[in-house]
C-alpha cells in the first residue's frame, strides 16, 4: 500500500509530461500571400511553421477543398494545380497527393524519417474561379487557413494583392473567425494601394479559422467563375426525361406546340372593353369602388408585370403624399427620410406597408439607399401588388404565375431539344395573362392618362400648368417610361422644387435638370438595393449578415502524422 501511495506524484507528473508534449504541437504562425491575377486567378502561397513540441512525427498533411457549395446546395469545382511544396532554405519538400472526397490532400515529409521541433512549411499551388460576381458588384470570399486543423494556430495574417488599385471607400471589407458557421470577428483588416491585410487578434483553436470576404466595384478584373459539377443525381434526371421525351415524342413535338397556340387564341387574348381608350384623360384609373390607382398597380396593370418602375414610381408616390423624403446628398447618392407612417384621409395599400416596413425596420427613420438592401421583402412587395389587380378584378388569375408555368415549359422544351416547343411556349406565355372586361377599361383610362402626359397639342397645356399636375403624375411618367417627355412640358414654367426632395444642388429649380439628374440616378440606387445580393450560379454574397468562418471556396485543414 505504501509502495503505490509512493507512486501517485510519479503517475501524475507522467500524465502532465505526456499532456505538455501533446498541448506543444501546434501552428505556430500560418502565413498566406495570395496573389490575384488580372483574370481572376490566385498563386496562393502558404508559408506554416508548424511546432511538432517533443513529438516525432514524419510531417505534416494539408487537406484543401477543390469544391464550393451554393445556398440550393449545387457543387461547383474550383480549378487547384501547380501545387509545390518546399522548405525555408528553398529546398523541395517530399509529399504525395491523393483526391478525394472534394479535397486534395497533401502528405508533407519522409515516411523513413521522424523530425521534432520547429519547421516550415511553403505550400505555394494556383486556384481558379473563387471570385464571384453579384449583380452590384465583384467578390472574393475566402477560407484563409481552414476550419479542419486538428492543432491550434497561434497566429494567423493574410496578405491579398489585388490586379488593380481602387479608392478605399468603394471597397467592402470583412473577416470571421471560430468554427464553421461563427460570425465572430476577431480579426483586423486594411486595404490599401491594392493591399488587402488581415491579422488574427486571438489564437485559433482546433477547428477554428479565419475567413475574408473582399467586395469591390464591377469592371475592375475579369471573373471567371467555378465550374459546376454534374452529379449523379442530375444525370438520372437527364436519363429520365429522355426517356419520357421518347415515350410522348408527338406530344411533346407537336401536340404541345400546337394546343399552346390554339389555347391562346381561344383564351389568351384580352377581351373588348366597354369603355374604349379615350385620346387624353386628366385623372389616375380607378377601381369599381372609386379608389384611384396607385402607380405601381397601374403599371402592372398595363404591361402585366411587376417591375423597377414600378417599386421607383411607388418610392415617389410616398414621398409626394407625405410619408418619406428624397434627399440627394452628392450626385447619384441619395437617402430616404421616414416622416409619417400613417395620414389622416389616406390609406396605405398592404404593398406600400410592405415596402415601408422593408425599407425602414424598427427604429430606423433615415437609410442610404447604397447602404441598404430590401431585396428580401422584394418578392414580398411583388407578390401583394400581383394580389392587388387580381383581389380589384383586373385579372382572374396572377398574370406572373401563367407567364412562370410556360416558362417552365420553355425551359424544359430547350433542355431537351424542342426548340420549336420552346420558341411558342416563352412567346405565347409571355401573352397568355388575360385582362377581365374591368382590367382592360381600367388600362384604357391609364392608357389615355398616358396620353395625356406624352401630348404636346397646346389646348392641353392649361391643364399641366400647375405644379400639383407635375407632382402628381411625375410617378405614373415613370410607370409609363415617358417621365423625360412630362418634365420638358414644364422646363419653361415657374415650377418649385418639390416639397419631398432635397438635394445638394441650390441652384435654380428646374425640371429637365432635375430629371436627368434625379431621375437616372434615383432609378439605379433603388433597382441596387432591391436587387438580391446572389450570383448568377446561386452563391450568396459574405456581406449583408451573410459571412461566417468557414464561408466562401478555400479552408480545409491538417495535422501532422
Amino acid at each position: 500500500m505504501k509502495r503505490l501511495v509512493s507512486r501517485i506524484p510519479l503517475f501524475f507528473l507522467y500524465f502532465f509530461v505526456v499532456f505538455q508534449s501533446v498541448k506543444a504541437e501546434n501552428v505556430a504562425t500560418f502565413q498566406t500571400t495570395i496573389a490575384v491575377a488580372s483574370d481572376s486567378s490566385m498563386v496562393v502561397q502558404e508559408k506554416i511553421l508548424y511546432d511538432f513540441g517533443s513529438l516525432y512525427r514524419h510531417g505534416i498533411y494539408r487537406s484543401i477543398p477543390y469544391t464550393k457549395t451554393n445556398t440550393d446546395n449545387v457543387v461547383y469545382k474550383l480549378g487547384i494545380d501547380q501545387i509545390t511544396v518546399r522548405d525555408d532554405q528553398d529546398r523541395a519538400y517530399p509529399f504525395t497527393k491523393s483526391t478525394t472526397n472534394g479535397y486534395v490532400k497533401l502528405q508533407i515529409g519522409d515516411a523513413n524519417k521522424t523530425i521534432t521541433g520547429m519547421h516550415q512549411y511553403r505550400i505555394g499551388y494556383m486556384v481558379n474561379g473563387a471570385f464571384v460576381p453579384f449583380s452590384d458588384h465583384d467578390e472574393l470570399y475566402w477560407n484563409i487557413t481552414g476550419n479542419e486543423w486538428e492543432v491550434s494556430i497561434e497566429k494567423t495574417k493574410a496578405t491579398i494583392l489585388l490586379p488593380f488599385v481602387t479608392a478605399k471607400e468603394n471597397m467592402q471589407l470583412a473577416c470571421f473567425t471560430g468554427v464553421k458557421g461563427s460570425t465572430v470577428s476577431d480579426c483586423h483588416m486594411t486595404y490599401d494601394n491594392g493591399e488587402v491585410i488581415v491579422s488574427t487578434t486571438d489564437v485559433l483553436e482546433v477547428g477554428e479559422g479565419l475567413t475574408v470576404v473582399i467586395g469591390f466595384p464591377k469592371g475592375l478584373m475579369t471573373i471567371t467563375e467555378a465550374k459546376k459539377v454534374n452529379t449523379w443525381f442530375s444525370d438520372l434526371i437527364v436519363k429520365i426525361v429522355a426517356f419520357l421525351s421518347v415515350c410522348l415524342a408527338i406530344i411533346w413535338y407537336l401536340g404541345l406546340p400546337i394546343w399552346i397556340i390554339v389555347h391562346w387564341i381561344k383564351t389568351g387574348r384580352d377581351p373588348k372593353g366597354t369603355i374604349g381608350q379615350a385620346h387624353v384623360w386628366f385623372d389616375v384609373p380607378k377601381t369599381v369602388k372609386g379608389r384611384g390607382l396607385t402607380p405601381g398597380e397601374t403599371g402592372t396593370l398595363v404591361d402585366e408585370t411587376v417591375d423597377m418602375k414600378d417599386i421607383t414610381a411607388t418610392f415617389i408616390d410616398l414621398a409626394r403624399r407625405g410619408y418619406i423624403k428624397i434627399i440627394e446628398t452628392k450626385k447619384n447618392d441619395f437617402s430616404l427620410e421616414q416622416l409619417k407612417t400613417s395620414i389622416k384621409g389616406d390609406v396605405l395599400q398592404p404593398f406600400e406597408k410592405t415596402l415601408l416596413t422593408g425599407v425602414f425596420p424598427g427604429t430606423t427613420y433615415t437609410i442610404r439607399l447604397k447602404d441598404t438592401n430590401f431585396s428580401s421583402v422584394g418578392q414580398d412587395i411583388k407578390n401583394k401588388l400581383y394580389d392587388a389587380v387580381v383581389d380589384e378584378g383586373f385579372f382572374a388569375k396572377n398574370p406572373q404565375k401563367t407567364r412562370t408555368i410556360y416558362t417552365v415549359i420553355a425551359g424544359v422544351a430547350l433542355f431537351t431539344g424542342n426548340i420549336g416547343l420552346a420558341i411558342i411556349a416563352f412567346f405565347f406565355g409571355r401573352k397568355m395573362p388575360k385582362k377581365t372586361v374591368e382590367g382592360v377599361n381600367v388600362a384604357n383610362v391609364a392608357g389615355a392618362l398616358k396620353g395625356f402626359i406624352v401630348s404636346q397639342d397646346r389646348q392641353y397645356a392649361y391643364q399641366a400648368k400647375k405644379q400639383i399636375f407635375f407632382e402628381k403624375f411625375l410617378p405614373f411618367a415613370v410607370v409609363f417610361g415617358v417621365e423625360k417627355i412630362w418634365a420638358e412640358r414644364f422646363k419653361d414654367l415657374n415650377i418649385s422644387r418639390p416639397g419631398w426632395y432635397d438635394t445638394y444642388d441650390n441652384r435654380a429649380f428646374n425640371t429637365m435638370i432635375f430629371m436627368n439628374s434625379f431621375g437616372h440616378g434615383f432609378s439605379s440606387s433603388v433597382t441596387t438595393a432591391a436587387t438580391p445580393t446572389r450570383s448568377s450560379s446561386g452563391f450568396s454574397s459574405g456581406f449583408g449578415g451573410g459571412g461566417f468562418s468557414g464561408g466562401g471556396g478555400g479552408g480545409g485543414g491538417g495535422g501532422s502524422w
